[in-house]
């Protein structure tokens, strides 16, 4: 009986793997099917705006021009002229501003240009003047970092900054540029 060659078997069989494996890696990569077409980005002129969490509305705007991401996660829209923010499901804030870049799945926001801040109810209305906004939905604060306006009645006061907890229905001020005097 003829003994079988096990080690040229088994140089054979290294061989032919090892031959297999560098054909995997140099046909790798082929017929890979093209990208899709890259999708425009959405337009909307003139319309309402309402982005929703699970429970309770978080903020609305009514605008003039919007333009979405295709996958509309991101967006930015201009010519806010009655936005609303929302505190328990209840009119909170509304807000004015000429271009707002949003996260629709944070539902948070960025207002620049001129914006205009009217607190609602409390008796008398409280404003706000800025150029900038930072809206976080997770924390329900409102961040106005660059130099702000607050007018109550006749009476106005220009501060560093502001900060609107809308949990705790607090309104945070910064250092206080100008003189304070009684009416």
């Amino acid at each position: 009986m003829r003994e079988w060659p096990w080690k040229n078997i088994w140089i054979g069989l290294g061989i032919a793997f090892v031959l297999f494996m560098i054909g995997g890696i140099v046909l790798a990569g082929r017929n890979v099917p093209a990208l899709p077409p890259l999708q425009p980005p959405m337009v909307f002129n003139g319309g309402h705006y309402t982005n929703s969490r699970t429970t309770t509305k978080s903020w609305s705007f009514d605008y003039d021009r919007a333009q979405l991401s295709p996958d509309q996660t991101s967006g930015t829209i201009d010519g806010v002229h009655h936005g609303i923010i929302y505190r328990h499901g209840r009119p909170y804030l509304t807000i004015s501003a000429e271009h707002v870049s949003l996260n629709t799945q944070t539902l948070n926001f960025t207002a620049t240009g001129k914006v205009h801040i009217t607190r609602i109810g409390k008796g008398q209305a409280t404003t706000f003047d800025t150029d900038l906004v930072d809206w976080n939905n997770g924390t329900k604060l409102l961040h106005m970092t660059h130099p702000s306006y607050i007018h109550t009645g006749s009476q106005t006061l220009k501060v560093a900054s502001i900060i609107v907890d809308l949990t705790k229905d607090e309104v945070q001020t910064g250092t206080i540029d100008g003189d304070i005097s009684a009416p």
